[in-house]
């Protein structure tokens, strides 16, 4: 009998078997791997978020789902994305958005996505997010409307994170940090303006008027810039999604912002009339010596120069008081004069000789037009220890004679470099540190001036319209001229902080006040951002221009006068 074959002996063996021997499969069948989008959120945004100040979830990781609302996942951004609950909770105090720290090696996503994302909920300083995140599940699409917010805001807590528009027309007030790191402040209802400026500024009510406007990243200098704006100028229909960090909420724009320019450049000082001009001008530190407070080197210097030369230019004044110039005898200033003198004419400005600039590194200076004034007397100083920057004091008439006046040029102390007690320290009452110098020396200044003939008391006081070094001079009878001829929008010569406010002034006393026929602020400076200036180091050059604007970080003082045998 022959052997049967492999496939033979299979059959009969397969043939002998029970049916329900060969029904039973031979290894148990897997059950299928549940698809990513099948595997449930585990917690909703708002509880994620919780109705405080922080996530009551700290340290445990969930699962969210949600809308993307706003991309930030390259690493020159922020390194993540926004996501929302379109199906909001019943509580206003829960934010229904929140942050995914996922960059784009986690996940690729885009502005619509519905996601579902895992990760452990943290707060990182004060803002609430998810980090690290361990998935990122793309599963479909969806649509979350921007939620229209009105300021003077509330609480913001409960809408960090999440989608906004704002319907009502905001007002650029900072933009220090625009070239930086690309922020800048917002605010509605007009500007903001220091407390201590003028009556009836709340400073609860400026913050809640104010929002940070961010650019999506924590670069520093960024290579494109947001929009180069004014201060005054007006943003329409801002959109974006708000975040926090560096101790401030910052609105992060998921569309381009449309500014308007309310606040255009003025080409030169509103008249002041009269027939004699005077005015006060801080220079931000103008050093011949490189590499000290000013400029860096040469070609900062130029360009530096170049910018002053074109504000002096423009106030055309009769005499100008300076402040921030180089404590070097005559070189710095003489330096600004002569390269004046280049523009308009040689002997048009003189410059005075400070007969005691004190030991500080800046001196106080003052440059006149010998055509048109002459000094009655030599020049003269305070020489009250009160003073580190002592004042310069100097009479003069009309070159055909004529009433005489006194210019007392100023730059009290400022308001930096706080003592940590004392009564120089910061008292709290928003006048800030050395405030009780800086009212002695108004003080001392009262002492100054009680026998000048036709005092003006002018330059950079670091104290605001309302404070108490202002308020001592106004009480020993000098009166504030810009109070009385600049309207209070305009009454600014600089912003810190976000808030405009008179930190410059001139006050006239005795008989001169009804000489007064003007005054103004040439707002060239303060409503500048500061990457238009002269420096090199960061500030893109195509921005750069040899004109007045932010010449310094203050704007200058015109006054006008009308004093017999004054010329003009």
């Amino acid at each position: 009998m022959r052997a049967l074959s492999r496939a033979s002996l299979t059959a009969l063996i397969v043939a002998a078997m029970p049916a329900a021997l060969l029904a039973a499969p031979a290894t148990p069948a897997l059950a299928a791997p549940a698809a990513p989008c099948d595997t449930p959120a585990t917690h909703r945004i708002s509880q994620v978020q919780g109705d405080g100040d922080a996530t009551p979830l700290a340290g445990r990781t969930v699962r969210v789902e949600g809308v993307v609302t706003g991309d930030f996942q390259r690493t020159d951004q922020l390194g993540g994305f926004f996501l929302q609950d379109p199906r909001p909770d019943a509580d206003p105090r829960t934010s229904e958005g929140l942050f995914a720290y996922a960059g784009e090696p986690v996940r690729d996503v885009k502005p619509g996505d519905r996601v579902l994302v895992t990760g452990r909920a943290t707060e990182f300083n004060g803002w609430t997010e998810l980090s690290p995140v361990t998935a990122v599940d793309v599963c479909g699409t969806g649509r979350v409307a921007a939620r229209p917010y009105r300021l003077p805001s509330g609480e913001l807590e409960a809408v960090e994170n999440t989608l906004l528009t704002f319907p009502q027309p905001l007002t650029v007030s900072e933009h220090y940090n625009l070239g930086h790191y690309g922020e800048v402040t917002l605010s509605a209802q007009g500007r903001l303006y220091q407390p201590t400026d003028r009556p009836g500024v709340d400073p609860a009510r400026n913050a809640r008027r104010s929002l940070l406007v961010d650019d999506g990243s924590t670069r520093e200098n960024p290579a494109t810039l947001p929009p180069v704006v004014r201060a005054g100028d007006v943003a329409s229909g801002l959109t974006g999604v708000l975040g926090y960090g560096f101790g401030a909420y910052r609105l992060q724009p998921t569309k381009p912002i449309a500014y308007r320019p309310a606040n255009p450049r003025p080409r030169r000082p509103s008249p002041v009339a009269g027939n004699v001009k005077v005015a006060s001008f801080n220079t931000l530190n103008w050093f011949t010596t490189l590499g000290s407070r000013g400029a860096g080197d040469v070609e900062e210097q130029r360009r530096q120069l170049a910018k002053l030369v074109a504000a002096l230019k423009g106030l055309d004044a009769d005499a100008v008081a300076l402040m921030e110039v180089e404590n070097n005898g005559q070189t710095a200033l003489q330096a600004l004069v002569d390269a004046v003198n280049a523009e308009v004419g040689a002997g048009t400005y003189a410059a005075l000789a400070h007969p005691h600039p004190g030991t500080d590194a800046i001196q106080v200076g003052l440059i006149y037009k010998p055509a048109r004034l002459a000094p009655v007397g030599e020049p003269r100083a305070s020489r009250d220890a009160v003073f580190s920057r002592p004042p310069l004091i100097q009479t003069f008439r009309g070159k055909s004679g004529g009433r005489p006046f006194t210019m007392v040029v100023n730059h009290l102390k400022s308001k930096g470099s706080c003592p940590s007690s004392g009564p120089d320290a910061d008292q709290g009452d928003g006048q800030g540190c050395w405030n009780a110098t800086r009212v002695a020396q108004a003080r001392a200044l009262l002492g100054v001036v009680a026998d000048l003939p036709g005092p003006i008391v002018l330059g950079d006081l670091n104290a605001y319209g309302e404070e108490d070094p202002i308020r001592t001079l106004e009480k020993g009878g000098l009166t504030s001229v810009t109070k009385k001829f600049v309207p209070a929008r305009q009454r600014y010569s600089y912003v810190f902080d976000g808030l405009a406010g008179e930190l410059d002034h001139v006050l006239v006393g005795g008989e001169l006040r009804r000489r007064v026929t003007g005054a103004t602020i040439w707002h060239i400076n303060a409503d500048e951002p500061r990457i238009r200036d002269y420096n090199t180091e960061f500030n893109p050059p195509d921005l750069y221009r040899p004109d007045a604007y932010r010449s310094s970080d203050h704007d200058p003082l015109v006054v006008g006068l009308t004093l017999p045998g004054g010329g003009r």
